[in-house]
């Protein structure tokens, strides 16, 4: 199975124990999709406008002196876009209903934000055996 198939495969897993969510992307740090579970065409502009929130973010913490970045959520009327590090060189963006239980949301996430980083790095670490 290629790595692409197993983000995707843990994306549909995460929204399988998160009903409220209403889409799942794993995207590289500089915005390109690497999979999507979301609404056709809404993957490339939310993966954009990650990439553009995550340097926002990277910046934040590091000039406030929190150290790297690991997440950030943004609650919206009609929502939550949360955005969580996925190992060093992608990340994760779940929306979410407004009714999502925020701590669970972060306690799923987490995890699987942490076994996509390990899924991407490891792609990547073989691409660069090869």
């Amino acid at each position: 199975m290629t790595a692409e198939a197993e983000v995707l495969g843990e994306l549909r897993r995460l929204r399988a124990r998160l009903p409220q969510l209403t889409g799942a992307l794993a995207a590289s740090a500089d915005g390109l999709v690497l999979a999507h579970d979301t609404v056709d065409g809404e993957a490339e502009s939310v993966a954009a406008l990650t990439a553009a929130a995550l340097g926002v973010g990277m910046r934040l913490t590091e000039s406030t002196g929190q150290g790297r970045f690991r997440e950030l959520l943004v609650r919206g009327e009609n929502g939550y876009v949360a955005t969580y590090a996925a190992g060093g060189s992608a990340v994760l963006t779940l929306l979410a209903e407004p009714r999502i239980n925020v701590g669970r949301l972060h306690l799923e996430a987490r995890r699987s934000s942490v076994r996509i980083g390990e899924l991407v790095d490891g792609a990547l670490e073989r691409r660069d055996l090869n």
